[in-house]
């Protein structure tokens, strides 16, 4: 990708949601597609552990990841993944959503880890949104299906809150 003002090529900078002109300096920031997802159209050097395509660098709601821009899976450090959560369940607007059942089937699959092509572990998910979630203790990544994280962030919290249960 080259910047529209000089031409220059674009780098992405590491850490940032930004791509950089390093000859004019000029900033460009994707707009964020469908799912909410910045694609820098940057290859990640990593395929998607689902459908093999190549995974992009990207980022949502300020944290970065790998992106599939064909079954629009996400590949998040386990770090980022806990941020991200707890970013998005803070601006979450409205009632939780109630969760689906997990299919037990989900848990069959088998999943490569995008950077060290060993099998990831497969599990249900400890937190809300009853969903399958597979990472790679190894590498420290979790993969997460397409709408996966809307799951988690948009389940009702299950954390109790000590107050409810006395009376005032």
């Amino acid at each position: 990708m080259n910047c529209r003002n000089c031409g220059g090529a674009l780098r992405l900078n590491a850490g940032e949601e930004a791509l950089v002109c390093d000859f004019c300096h000029t900033l460009v920031y994707p707009e964020p597609n469908e799912d909410g997802v910045r694609v820098f159209e940057a290859g990640a050097g990593e395929d998607c552990p689902v459908c093999r395509r190549p995974l992009m660098h990207a980022s949502y709601q300020g944290k970065r990841l790998e992106y599939c821009t064909n079954c629009r899976g996400m590949l998040l450090d386990l770090d980022a993944f806990g941020a991200l959560v707890q970013i998005i369940r803070a601006r979450r607007d409205g009632l939780p959503e109630p969760p689906r059942p997990m299919d037990p089937k989900e848990l069959d699959r088998v999943v490569e880890c995008p950077r060290c092509h060993q099998r990831m572990d497969t599990h249900p998910y400890a937190g809300p949104g009853n969903i399958v979630i597979d990472n790679c203790p190894e590498c420290r990544l979790n993969w997460l299906d397409h709408n996966e994280l809307r799951r988690v962030t948009t389940a009702p919290d299950t954390q109790l809150n000590p107050d409810a249960w006395f009376a005032p």
